[in-house]
């Protein structure tokens, strides 16, 4: 056998060995590694962030936007609403269709369908159209924000409060305990967490779900 082989032999050889190695070490250790310390340190996130209801049943996961809408696609008026979602089809809130629109601000589409929210939520909730906050007539980019804002949830609390038979100040509370300030106080918006908000609201009142 010529040197030539041989060394092209030990060339290969350990290439096969840190090849194995490397996967071994990157591929199975590193992972399972990361796994364990996410499952001790943050059993919650590192599971999806899943919201139980008072059985123990999954509802959903605090991090994805859902429907609360009637098997037509007509909002329930017992239930905090969430913003509008282009996730795949009408409801929309697809997660393997995570996407916004793609329409522009000056799109003629949009500003007809902003506009038809916009009426239709305010009769909705009955307030006046002009108290119709920015977040409850355009979807997010991902079209699964999970979020509101405090103003889209005050304008709410009135009807949810009496869909439900309870005191709107006890709804208020509610919205109050499931809100969240900006993150580290001044990166971003307040917001209101819409699925933990409706499971809350269902240890209050019939929601006929």
């Amino acid at each position: 056998m010529s040197t030539s082989s041989r060394s092209s032999r030990r060339v290969l050889w350990t290439a096969v060995r840190a090849m194995l190695l490397l996967s071994l070490l990157l591929g199975v250790a590193y992972p399972a590694l990361m796994t364990g310390v996410a499952q001790l340190a943050f059993p919650a996130q590192a599971n999806g962030s899943l919201v139980h209801d008072a059985s123990g049943a999954v509802r959903g996961s605090a991090l994805l936007g859902q429907s609360f809408a009637d098997a037509s696609g007509a909002p329930l008026p017992q239930y905090f609403q969430p913003r509008p979602s282009a996730a795949g089809e009408a409801p929309g809130y697809d997660a393997t269709a995570s996407g916004g629109s793609n329409l522009g601000p000056e799109n003629p589409e949009l500003a007809a369908a902003i506009e038809e929210r916009r009426a239709s939520i305010a009769a909705f909730d009955g307030v006046d159209p002009s108290l119709v906050p920015p977040d409850a007539v355009t979807a997010s980019g991902s079209g699964l924000d999970p979020d509101i804002s405090p103003a889209y949830a005050a304008i709410q609390i009135a009807r949810v409060a009496a869909a439900r038979g309870l005191d709107p100040a006890t709804v208020e509370a509610l919205v109050a305990a499931h809100s969240s300030p900006p993150a580290l106080g001044f990166l971003g918006e307040p917001t209101v967490n819409v699925l933990t908000l409706n499971l809350a609201l269902d240890g209050f009142g019939t929601t006929g779900r």
